[in-house]
This record gives C-alpha cells, structure tokens and sequence, in this order.
C-alpha cells in the first residue's frame, strides 16, 4: 500500500532532493539550472496537495482559481512564486528554491496573494502608475493591500507594520494603494537624499535567487502577451466566476463584486484623479496641522501646499454635450479636487472662445452661453499656452480640426468626448481622450473611490470589522 507523505513532509523532502542536484557548496546554485522531470513531477504533486487544501478551505475560490491556472517552475525569480498572462490564461511560477522551505499554510497564503493580485486588476494598475512610482513603491503598495488580508504569510512578506516600520511612516490600514504608492515613494526619496542606500549585495546573474526582493518581486509581469486592457478584463471576469462556487468571506465577495462592475475602460475621472495627483505644488510649513510622519510630535509643524494649482475646464457649446451632462461631470471634478488646493476656470468656446469665469462651486456655473459657432480647438489651446494652467479639461463632441496650428506647451490636456460617435478629429491630440460617462448613470465619484481603495481590492469594505485578526507582529 503506498504510504501517503504530508505536505509539509514533502515539501521537506523535495527541497532536501533540490539541493543535492545542484551545486550548493557555496551557498548559490545556477539560475539555469534545468529541473529534472521527475523532481517536475514530484513538485506538481505537491501544488496539487495543496490546491486540494485550498479547495476544502472556506474560501475554497482560490482552489478553483488556481485550478484553472497555467503552471511552470521559474528558479531566476526573487520571490517564491509569481504570475502573469501568456496565451490567454494566467499563469503561476513557482520558484522551489524559495517555495519549498515554507510551511503548508504559507505555500496557501503566497498563492491567494498572486490571484488576489489578479482579480484586483494590479497588473493593469501597476502598468498605469509605472511612470510616476518607483517598481519598488509600486510593489510594495500592492503587497500591503494584499496581505493585509493573508495569515500566515513568509517571514519576509512585505506588510504595513514591517514597512512603517522601516520607512519610519504612520500608514494606517485599508489605504487606497495609490496612497501607500506615494507614501513610499516620498520614503525613499528622502532616504536616497539623507544617505545612500544599503549595500545590498550583488548577485551573479546566473545564481538562484535565494531570498525574496521586494523590487523585483513583480517583475515577471512584463514578460505577459500583448493585449488590451479591455480583453484583459473579460479574461479576469470570466476566470473569477468560474471560480465562484460558494458563499465568499464578506471581504472577497466585495472584492469580485467591484470587479463585475468594471467596464472594459477606466473611466475618465479616474484619469482626471491621477491628473490632479500629480501636479506638483510646493509645501509650506503649518502649526495648524500636525507632522504627517511623526504626529504625536507636538513640536513638529505640519505641511500645507503653498500654491494652487491652476484646471481650465473647456466646454465646447457647438456640440452636444447637454447641461445636464456638463453639471454632472462638472460635479464630478469638484469632488476630485476638493481635497487638493486647486483653482478652477471654465472657459466656454466654440470656434473662438466666448467667456471665462472662475468655478469654486457647483453652484458657480452659468448658463450656457447663447452663440454657438462650429468648432475649433487652437484658440484654447493658445489661451492656455499664454495662462500656463497646470491642466486643461476639454469637454467637446471631438469635431473640430484635423490639425491644430500649434501644440500645448507644459500642462497636460484630457479630452472628454460626448455625443453619438465620440470621436476626436485631432490626428494628434497631445493628451488622453476618453468618452463621458452618460448623465443617467450611477458611476459617480463616490463609486470610483469605493472601487480604487487598493486598487479595485477590498481594502475599504471592511474598515467596521475587528481589526485584531490582521494585525501581526
């Protein structure tokens, strides 16, 4: 009768097996080390095990996910396991240097990370903000949202105690993960401003690597096919019902709640959001609001922006755009801006522009003026290079020139396209173009935020339950 090995036992057993194939006399072993196929077998065998664990498990949505995963050993990774997209699925790579020494309950807890990144659309995310954050803020963002919510997790996993702790930050939970992104970053940048960095050490390019790195940890990501945001979705969506088969713990039922209400595109206040994000303003010292890196310190004065910063909204009143749809939208971007110190300007235009006012309040708009011409975009666009706003919000049906005459120069431009084609006749726009949401929708700025907490994860739905279970440490 063949006797059956614990996974854990296993796991023992095949790590003990791993080192005797490869040369570990100093501590290394080769990146291009070729995994035998019974060593293969064995180590799928053991997956296996503990899928079947994931899927008696309350949450048994990991099981079914993993199950329907594409799977391979990478041993060139710097943590113990990794994914990404190649020939329309999903795929998880193990690396057993690292996967193998953990415990059974942690072998779980490093797969429900790698699909929670998934259903949490991260891969799409981290590729949005890769411009503006570091690959180690990004990555770190993403790993507190995650395991925030996974027990017990390696030693090394990345967590909101361990990198307040390290960055000297008051982060507190259930942030947003563009907010843990720009803490972190701002973190590092004073690090590398007091001091240089810590040696890390170096590593041969062709050794295993044999502890996890929260730079790279990611990584892999870029190596997924090419496709669009929109089938990327679908994917996700379709792959995430697939493996809903019971009743979901509150947390992840909220979590693939918000992701079937994705739209195949990112709606455009987003996109405005992380416009006004990154306007630089510069900050001054207050007595009125407390150090946001050591509050308890009463002697430490606060940080307020010193200027603010400058949108012009510009409304094309040829178009189609309704008053009802403009107040909406309007209505959407004073909530955005409310917590930033912003000025706001309308500037209302046709093929010439015909009046301009400051918008502090919803209440502030004026009727619609009555001349309406055909459209043309470069007597704004002149407006503005002459004004320097910080940002240009351009409200239009998109028809206008082919060409403009001159481009903008030094702010960003996101142009908001209404009526029936929704299309920009601009061959170059010089910005993003997105359509406006239609006014009878419900999507308001509200729902995005609700959505956005950690990126589309479940990071504020949970903010009335005891917090005492997922504080570790």
């Amino acid at each position: 009768m063949k006797r059956t090995v614990s996974p854990e036992s296993e796991s023992i057993l095949l790590y003990q097996e791993l080192c005797t194939l490869v040369d570990m006399s100093d501590g290394k072993a080769q990146a291009s080390f070729i995994v035998p196929p019974h060593f293969r077998r064995r180590f799928f065998a053991l997956i296996n095990a503990v899928n079947l664990r994931l899927m008696e498990d309350s949450d048994n949505f990991f099981g079914y996910f993993l199950f329907h995963m594409g799977r391979d050993i990478r041993c060139d990774m710097e943590s113990p396991t990794g994914t990404n997209f190649k020939q329309a699925k999903y795929i998880i790579y193990f690396n057993p240097f690292l996967f193998l020494p953990l415990a059974p309950e942690q072998m779980e807890s490093t797969i429900k990370h790698e699909i929670l990144h998934i259903v949490s659309l991260h891969l799409l995310r981290a590729k949005q903000l890769r411009n503006e954050y570091s690959p180690l803020a990004l990555n770190m963002a993403m790993d507190i949202v995650v395991n925030t919510y996974l027990s017990p997790l390696p030693a090394d996993a990345v967590t909101l105690p361990l990198v307040n702790l390290q960055y000297n930050l008051t982060m507190p939970l259930f942030e947003t993960f563009e907010y843990y992104a720009e803490e972190i970053q701002l973190a590092l940048n004073r690090r590398k401003k007091g001091r240089n960095a810590p040696d890390e050490g170096s590593m041969s390019e062709d050794a295993v690597p044999m502890r996890f790195n929260p730079e790279t940890t990611h990584d892999i990501w870029e190596e997924s096919d090419k496709v669009d945001e929109a089938t990327l979705i679908r994917f996700t969506k379709k792959a995430a019902d697939g493996a809903r088969k019971e009743k979901l713990s509150s947390y992840l039922d909220n979590l693939l709640t918000e992701l079937s209400k994705q739209r195949n595109e990112r709606p455009w206040y987003e996109y405005l959001k992380k416009i006004v994000r990154s306007v630089a303003a510069e900050k001054k010292k207050t007595t009125t609001r407390r150090n946001r890196r050591q509050p308890e310190r009463l002697d430490l004065r606060g940080d307020l922006r010193s200027r603010k910063a400058r949108l012009f909204i510009a409304l094309d009143i040829s178009g189609s755009i309704s008053d009802s749809e403009f107040t909406q939208a309007m209505e959407q971007v004073l909530q955005i801006i409310r917590a930033y110190n912003h000025d706001i300007t309308v500037i209302e235009c046709d093929n010439e522009i015909r009046r301009i006012y400051p918008v502090t309040e919803l209440r502030d708009l004026e009727e619609r003026y009555p001349k309406r011409g055909g459209t043309a975009f470069t007597p704004v666009i002149a407006y503005a290079n002459k004004e320097k706003p910080d940002a240009l919000v351009y409200f239009t049906d998109g028809k206008g020139e082919e060409k403009m005459t001159l481009a903008p120069a030094g702010y960003k431009i996101l142009w908001l396209l209404s009526g029936k084609d929704r299309t920009l006749s601009l061959q170059k726009p010089y910005g993003i173009v997105k359509k406006l949401t239609p006014p009878d929708t419900k999507d308001t700025v509200l729902d995005f935020d609700s959505i956005e907490k950690g990126g589309f994860s479940m990071a504020n739905q949970e903010r009335t339950r005891d917090l005492s279970e997922y504080i570790r440490g």
